[in-house]
């Protein structure tokens, strides 16, 4: 195998589970890694209105622990920013990953293969097809299962007895696209939605450095999903959140 894949990153600002999830793949893999960061807001969505709609559906308790686990996470300086800097891996802000500009910049780059761990913006064809070694897209569950948002929530909030992570080279339908790893793993049955984010996002960083090592020895296989055979769930109502808790789940 030569040298490494030159891999640009897309994620999000999160100080809850993503500096571990980057700790643990650019401990393995510093060379040719840039990483980008788009604010965790979704299309034309404000801050105000993102922690509304929080607020709204999970309740006040589940918001005001959202809020205090953000700020001790920000005290300790949690950043995907800092863990880059530790390792020396360029990390730099992204407004809009479709953006032609931001398309120049990783074709200056070289770039090879496009990761997206969390990234919260829909990914155009200009930008699936900038990386000659493709697009991949990191989902926390079992593809074709649970596409869409929050699938942690919708896997607890349904009773699965199992849950997974999926990695997929992405085309321009929503978490749809060749399946090229997969990992499942028992739900245990008093784990809150925060541990079990936290242990998906630990398996879903080794079976991306699997992955990547697959795709740079030319070993990777990919089978195309079904997505006939699968399920989609949007942002969660109400009457979702009580059955969740009717479950005996909790957020944090």
């Amino acid at each position: 195998m030569g040298s490494p894949l030159n891999v640009a990153f897309l994620t999000t600002e999160d100080p809850l589970y993503l500096p571990s999830f980057f700790e643990r793949v650019l401990s393995v893999r510093t060379d040719g890694s840039s990483v980008f960061v788009v604010p965790p807001l979704y299309k034309n969505q404000s801050t105000r209105a993102a922690t509304w709609r929080y607020v709204r559906t999970f309740g006040l308790g589940a918001a005001l622990g959202l809020a205090a686990k953000v700020a001790r996470a920000k005290l300790r300086k949690r950043s995907v920013a800092r863990v880059c800097r530790s390792y020396g891996v360029l990390c730099e802000p992204a407004r809009d990953v479709n953006d032609p500009k931001f398309l120049d910049r990783l074709r200056a780059m070289n770039t090879e293969l496009i990761v997206s761990v969390s990234c919260p913006q829909i990914f155009k064809k200009s930008l699936i097809e900038l990386a000659p070694d493709g697009c991949l897209n990191v989902h926390g569950a079992i593809l074709p299962a649970y596409r869409g948002v929050l699938p942690s929530f919708w896997m607890l909030a349904n009773g699965e007895k199992q849950a997974g992570v999926s990695i997929f080279f992405v085309n321009e339908e929503i978490d749809a696209g060749d399946l090229c790893g997969q990992r499942i793993f028992d739900i245990r049955p008093d784990e809150s939605l925060d541990s079990f984010l936290q242990r998906s996002k630990t398996i879903a960083a080794d079976l991306l450095l699997e992955v990547l090592g697959a795709i740079e020895r030319g070993t990777v296989e990919r089978t195309p999903l079904d997505l006939s055979n699968g399920s989609y769930y949007s942002w969660p109502d109400r009457k979702a959140v009580r059955r969740f808790y009717a479950a005996g789940r909790r957020v944090w």
